[in-house]
């Protein structure tokens, strides 16, 4: 692998054996991030990054196209299939680019869409002011209830009815309790308010049928294709029959060009494995982790944001260990543990500081922990930031995060 590589640009090979080496040696415990099985990567590194591809299947703008087309059919049928979804685009970018499409399909600028606060564990493209969703769209934050750190439905009704949104996005990125897409539905029906459900972050939970699934009660589904669901980086799009040709025309040619077609083969790969029984499992196992850590680092005296986790990831709420979210990741990342700094509910600390950090359990799941390496794990961070002024035992630590990581390869590259 790599080999030729390797002879012409040994620059840039050398950063990916870095990588790699990086990647099989650390604990990766970011919610947003997983390994990709070496199917989806050979597709993702295939020829088909060769051709454009401009329009749609059947439609195209360019002669030659006869196997992309097939391969972005397959992935269009695979998605509905794990879905059980309407209408699917799999040529958004990013799961920001389909959120993009379906505010520009529906929506006009200065128009009014409620979503979560970034801070309560929303996300750039719900709203914030430095994204082009709070450029173009006049926003209403949604903020966590104080004393629980979950969402009140009946706050939000309140807030619904006296700003009268256009659209409301149900969705989160740092947010461990179950989405409750059914009365966000009774919400947006009290405003006549569209719903748009961004599921980037569980949809490898909602394929499994772990987490609930946003349909039937979603005008619109946004995702994207790596995090839990374990395919390339890239976005999705999914709606109801009725606005598939609106959405269509604002992904190409309204927001972008070409598709990637390497990538969208990539998808239709990880679309296939998600169907499988082996995929159910995995994410059973991954919410036991997720369970597991959050409660072993509860008994180590950690506070956990809503007091535990119903699904992959949670936030560790680091003020009563007098540490900040920044100083945290990078004790950590010494002892080879790799997490974000991230913003509690109500932070008073920057976003680049933060007072907590978010963690996940997909990708420690997809090399094979259970519950048993979960309980080290904690353990690991524990001790890691009650030592942080400890080089010593910063390295004794990190040298036990390389055992435990040899015993569970990623991929057992050879370069």
């Amino acid at each position: 692998m790599f080999e030729h590589l390797k002879k012409e640009d040994s620059e840039v090979f050398e950063s990916i054996k870095n990588e790699v080496k990086r990647q099989e040696e650390n604990l990766e415990l970011i919610a947003s991030e997983n390994y990709v099985s070496r199917a989806v990567m050979e597709a993702q590194g295939s020829p088909l990054t060769n051709k454009y591809a401009e329009g749609y299947p059947g439609k195209r703008y360019y002669g030659g196209c006869r196997f992309y087309d097939e391969i972005e059919k397959l992935a269009q049928e695979r998605c509905k299939k794990l879905f059980n979804a309407e209408h699917v685009n799999v040529q958004p970018h990013s799961g920001t680019q389909a959120n993009m499409a379906v505010y520009f399909s529906v929506l006009s600028p200065g128009d009014t869409i409620m979503g979560m606060h970034l801070s309560h564990g929303g996300h750039l493209s719900h709203g914030h002011p430095t994204s082009f969703s709070g450029r173009y769209f006049y926003t209403v934050p949604i903020e966590l209830d104080r004393k629980t750190g979950r969402i009140d439905y009946d706050t939000l009704m309140k807030l619904a009815k006296k700003n009268k949104p256009k659209l409301i996005v149900a969705g989160a990125s740092a947010y461990s309790r179950i989405i409750d897409f059914k009365k966000f539905r009774e919400i947006c029906d009290s405003v006549g308010a569209y719903l748009m459900s961004d599921i980037a972050h569980i949809a490898g939970l909602i394929a499994a049928g772990i987490h609930p699934s946003p349909f039937p009660y979603s005008d619109f589904v946004t995702s994207t294709t790596h995090k839990t669901l374990r395919g390339p980086r890239g976005g999705l799009l999914m709606c109801r029959k009725e606005f598939a040709e609106l959405v269509d025309k604002n992904i190409f040619p309204g927001i972008q060009g070409g598709p990637l077609m390497h990538v969208i083969a990539a998808k239709a790969v990880a679309f296939g494995e998600a169907l499988t029984p082996e995929f159910k499992q995995y994410q059973k196992q991954v919410v036991k982790n997720s369970k597991t850590l959050a409660e072993e680092l509860i008994k180590k005296g950690f506070d956990i944001v809503t007091g535990g986790t119903d699904n992959h990831l949670f936030l560790v709420d680091l003020r009563r260990k007098n540490i900040k979210g920044k100083d945290a990741q990078e004790i950590l990342e010494k002892v080879s543990i790799a997490t974000n700094k991230n913003s509690i509910p109500f932070d008073t600390e920057k976003p680049f500081i933060t007072s907590g950090i978010r963690l996940g359990t997909p990708a420690v799941t997809t090399r094979g922990m259970k519950e048993k390496e979960m309980l080290k794990i904690a353990d690991f961070i524990g001790r890691a930031l009650d030592a942080a002024e400890d080089e010593g035992k910063l390295k004794e630590i990190k040298k036990e995060v390389l055992e435990l990581s040899k015993k569970f390869p990623v991929y057992k590259i050879k370069l």
